[in-house]
C-alpha cells in the first residue's frame, strides 16, 4: 500500500537514518519503537506527507487516503464539539452540493443533444456513484459513538471546541481521523490524553475497524493489544519483526546476543590474522599467504552491534521518615464547583505502605480529591492528614513550576541529598540529560522534558506519600520502568493518578474508582478492576435487556 525506498534524513550535520526501505501493507498494525531521538516521529510525518526525505521515496497508490494525528495540535474553535468532529465527513457534504449544481444545471439546459449536455449527464452519474459507495446516511450516529466511545458526554457534543482543554481537542482530532475510516492511520502518541475506558474503546475499534495502522506509543498494553508487526528505529536503520511489542523485546535480545558473538569472533579473527601478518611478514615462504590475508582484512566488513540502552539506571527512593498508620482518612467528602457536583461524600482510608490508585474517566475527580488531600482547594467533610506525614507531589502543570534559569544538572543538584550525589549525571542520563543536556537551562526544554526534570526532581527528595499525578505521560517505556521499579521499592505510602494499566499493573493494590459523582473502593490490582468492571458492565447489560 506504502512502498518507502532508500529513505534518508539528515540535518545538522547528523544522519537520522539511511537507505530504509519497507512496506506498508493492508491490514498492517504496525508499532514504531525506538528510544527518544532515534526518528520515530519524523519517520512519521514523511509517511504523512508533512515532511520530505533528504533522499528517497515514498510511492502511494492514487486515492490512499492517509490520516495523522500528530502529538500536538489544536482544532478550530468556532464550531461545537459535534460540528468539528462532523469536518471528518466535510469531502462527502461538498460532493453531495456538487450533485445539486450538477442536477440543477441539467435541469435548466435544453442543448439535450450537445456533447457538454452528454458530459455533464457522465460527471454527475460518475460523482453519485462516488457519492452513494460511501454508506454516510448515518453520520450523525456514527459520529454520536465515537465521541461517547472517547469519553465525551451528549451534553459536551453542543459546546464550543474552545471550552475544551488541549488534551480533549486531541480526542476531537482522533474522533474526526477514526470517522474518514482511512487506509492508513499514523498515531503519534494517542493515549497521552485518554483514560483507561476511552483507551480500551479506541483499542477495540482499531482492532475491529481500522485498515493500516502506525503507532508510536509509550503505553505497552495498548501497543501490545492493537500491533502485529514492529519496526524498530535505531542508529540510523530499521530492524522490522512480524510480531508485537513484547515479542520483539524476546527477539531483539537474541538478535543483540547474536550480533554479540559475531562481533567478538570476527575480533578474535582479526586478532589472530594481524599476528600471523606480524609474524611472517618478512618470510619468503609465506609472502603470498600474508599478501592475501592482508586484502582479506582491506575487504572485511566490520560486525556492528546495535547500540545498548543503558539507561537502565536502578534508582532508588531515599528512606522514608515513619509516618503515622492512617496518612490519609477522608470521611464524607464533596466537592461542587457551583451547580456542578465533582463527587459527593467521599469516604476512604489509606494505610501506611499502601500504593493505591485514582482512575476513571477524565472530569470525575481525581485530580480535585488530589488538591483537597494537598490543601489546594476547599470542599465539604472531614479530610485529616496522619502524624508526621511529609508529601512528595508531582501535578500534572508541574513542569511549569521549575526555576527556569537554573541548568538541568542545578536543578538536580540543588536537592540531592548522601550518596544519591555521586551518582546525578547517572540519573540525569537515565532520564535522557546526558552529555551537554545536563548544562541547558530550564527555560529551553521542551514541556516534556520539564516534566521528566521535575520527576527526577521529586525522586530525590526524602518523603513518606507520594501523590503522582498522571506522570508517565512524557516518560518513554525505558524510563517509565525504571520509575515504576523505583516505586515498587519505595517503603512509603503511594497515591498515582495514572492510565495507563501497564505501569499501574504490579505496581498498586488497591483501585479506587471515580465516576457517577461517586468514589468506589476496589480491592486488588488495576487487571483485577478492569475484569470485575467488564463483568459488571456485562450484568448492566443484562439488566437492561
Amino acid at each position: 500500500m506504502i512502498s518507502v525506498d532508500g529513505l534518508t534524513v539528515e540535518f545538522g550535520g547528523t544522519t537520522l537514518f539511511q537507505d530504509v526501505s519497507f512496506v506498508v501493507n493492508e491490514k498492517d498494525r504496525i508499532a514504531l519503537m525506538g528510544k527518544n531521538g532515534a526518528g520515530k516521529s519524523t519517520l512519521l510525518k514523511i509517511l504523512a506527507g508533512v515532511r520530505t526525505p533528504s533522499r528517497g521515496s515514498i510511492s502511494v497508490p492514487k486515492d490512499t487516503v492517509i490520516a495523522y494525528l500528530p502529538q500536538h495540535l489544536m482544532t478550530d474553535n468556532k464550531r461545537t464539539v459535534f460540528e468539528e468532529t462532523s469536518q471528518a465527513f466535510s469531502h462527502l457534504f461538498e460532493m453531495e452540493k456538487e450533485i445539486e449544481r450538477l442536477n440543477n444545471e441539467l435541469a435548466t439546459r435544453t442543448d439535450y443533444e450537445s456533447e457538454e449536455y452528454y458530459k455533464l449527464i457522465e460527471d454527475v452519474s460518475l460523482l453519485s456513484e462516488k457519492f452513494y459507495s460511501v454508506d454516510a446516511t448515518n453520520y450523525e450516529e456514527d459520529v454520536e459513538k465515537v465521541l461517547l466511545g472517547l469519553g465525551f458526554n451528549r451534553s459536551d457534543f453542543s459546546k464550543s471546541t474552545s471550552e475544551f482543554s488541549g488534551g480533549w481537542r486531541m480526542r476531537i482530532e482522533l474522533a474526526k481521523l477514526l470517522l474518514k475510516r482511512p487506509d492508513i492511520l499514523l498515531l503519534d502518541e494517542p493515549t497521552n490524553h485518554l483514560d483507561i475506558e476511552s483507551i480500551q474503546w479506541l483499542e477495540n475499534f482499531l482492532v475491529s475497524n481500522a485498515k493500516a495502522v502506525i503507532v508510536i506509543s509509550h503505553d505497552r498494553a495498548f501497543v501490545d493489544n492493537i500491533t502485529t508487526r514492529t519496526i524498530e528505529v535505531t542508529m540510523g536503520r530499521i530492524y522490522d519483526y512480524k510480531v508485537n511489542y513484547s515479542k520483539y523485546l524476546e527477539l531483539r535480545k537474541e538478535r543483540r546476543e547474536q550480533q554479540q558473538k559475531a562481533y567478538e569472533d570476527q575480533q578474535k579473527m582479526i586478532a589472530e590474522t594481524k599476528e600471523f601478518i606480524e609474524r611472517f611478514k618478512g618470510t619468503y615462504s609465506k609472502t603470498l599467504q600474508v599478501q592475501s590475508r592482508v586484502k582479506m582484512l582491506e575487504k572485511l566488513e566490520l560486525v556492528e552491534v546495535d547500540e545498548e540502552d543503558t539507561s537502565a539506571l536502578k534508582l532508588r527512593f531515599p528512606p522514608s521518615p515513619r509516618s503515622g498508620n492512617y496518612p490519609v482518612i477522608i470521611e464524607d467528602v464533596s466537592k461542587s464547583y457551583g451547580n456542578h457536583t465533582v463527587f459527593s461524600k467521599a469516604t476512604l482510608t489509606i494505610e501506611r505502605g499502601e500504593k493505591v490508585a485514582f482512575v476513571g474517566k477524565n472530569g470525575e475527580g481525581k485530580s480535585t480529591l488530589v488538591k483537597c488531600i494537598m490543601g489546594e482547594t476547599k470542599f465539604d467533610g472531614t479530610l485529616t492528614l496522619g502524624h508526621n506525614v511529609m508529601i512528595g507531589y508531582f501535578a500534572q502543570n508541574q513542569a511549569s513550576l521549575l526555576d527556569e534559569e537554573l541548568t538541568v544538572f542545578q536543578t538536580i543538584d540543588d536537592v540531592a541529598k548522601g550518596d544519591i550525589r555521586t551518582k546525578i549525571k547517572d540519573i540525569l542520563g537515565a532520564f535522557m540529560f546526558g552529555g551537554e543536556n545536563s548544562a541547558k537551562k530550564v527555560k529551553v526544554l521542551s514541556g516534556g522534558e520539564r516534566t521528566r526534570l521535575a520527576m527526577i526532581k521529586l525522586l530525590l527528595e526524602p518523603v513518606n506519600l507520594l501523590i503522582l499525578d498522571e506522570p508517565t505521560n512524557h516518560l518513554d517505556l525505558k524510563t517509565k520502568d525504571i520509575l515504576k521499579t523505583a516505586l515498587k521499592e519505595f517503603d512509603g505510602t503511594l497515591i498515582v493518578v495514572s492510565h495507563d494499566r501497564d505501569f499501574l499493573n504490579g505496581l498498586v493494590d488497591k483501585v479506587y474508582e471515580f465516576g457517577n459523582k461517586r468514589v468506589i473502593e476496589h480491592l486488588g490490582g488495576i487487571y483485577d478492576f478492569l475484569e470485575k468492571k467488564r463483568i459488571d458492565n456485562l450484568r448492566e447489560l443484562e439488566r437492561n435487556n
